[in-house]
């Protein structure tokens, strides 16, 4: 807890598309379409220091940084989770089924000084 957390959603097809918890704001978000076949992505907060998060990175692939036409596969990074923006395939496919893997920003979630 604190530190990185999993999951899925269901895609809704809409520019305003799923929350999703996480307890923290991510630094790092990976998904993909479990329901068939599709590539992985990878957005960050390193690379777009502010919402929406577009620049894509895809691990399964050879293919350089992308930044993903108008937006399509956009996540915006919130302080308690991510809000799917995009309406590609690869992230926001109506009644599809995603998960993904996300990590946090700031990495604690207590302090225990002495």
């Amino acid at each position: 807890a604190g530190y990185s957390a999993f999951g899925s959603y269901t895609g809704n097809g809409s520019s305003n598309g799923p929350f999703n918890y996480t307890g923290f704001r991510p630094k790092f978000i990976m998904y993909k379409e479990s329901s068939s076949t599709g590539n992985w992505n990878i957005l960050d907060t390193s690379r777009n220091t502010y919402n929406s998060l577009v620049d894509v990175l895809f691990p399964n692939l050879s293919n350089a940084e992308t930044d993903s036409p108008a937006g399509s596969r956009a996540i915006d990074a919130l302080a308690n989770g991510f809000k799917i923006r995009g309406t590609d395939s690869d992230i926001n496919t109506s009644s599809e089924t995603y998960v993904w893997a996300a990590f946090a920003e700031h990495p604690l979630k207590t302090a225990r000084a002495r």
